[in-house]
């Protein structure tokens, strides 16, 4: 299983609190790498990561896509 590098990113910023959310949603963002309100992660745009976003999508917004 690999991986074809696209070069393709993502921004997410976590705009919702995981507070009295379950706790996979709560290691989802983990996952993202986002712990805390306000907080940008860029990470390659992969059907994995677009997952897991769709999974958040309440609690994270896409700022940039390139």
């Amino acid at each position: 299983m690999t991986a074809k590098k696209t070069g393709k990113t993502i921004t997410v910023e976590q705009i919702g609190s995981p507070v009295r959310r379950p706790g996979v949603q709560r290691k989802t963002l983990i996952g993202l790498g986002l712990n805390k309100l306000h907080r940008r992660s860029t990470l390659e745009d992969t059907p994995a990561v677009r997952g897991m976003i769709a999974s958040v999508k309440h609690l994270v917004r896409v700022v940039d896509e390139q």
